[in-house]
């Protein structure tokens, strides 16, 4: 997969996820996304890469605090 497709996939995983957790902020949203990714810089799996990061940050998302 191209990078420019890859961040394409990532930017649609932050709107599905900030759809999905509308009590977090989009700052939030995006930066459990970055998190996510960075686990799987270099790893040969880069097809797999958006979806294995929206899990991840979902994950992170669902057990994270509530902000005040």
């Amino acid at each position: 997969m191209l990078p420019k497709e890859e961040q394409h996939l990532i930017d649609l995983s932050i709107r599905r996820l900030a759809a999905k957790y509308p009590n977090k902020s989009l700052s939030e949203v995006s930066d459990a996304v970055i998190r996510a990714r960075i686990r799987f810089d270099g790893k040969p799996i880069r097809d797999f890469v958006p979806l294995l990061v929206e899990r991840h940050a979902d994950k992170q998302l669902r057990i994270a605090r509530p902000t005040t």
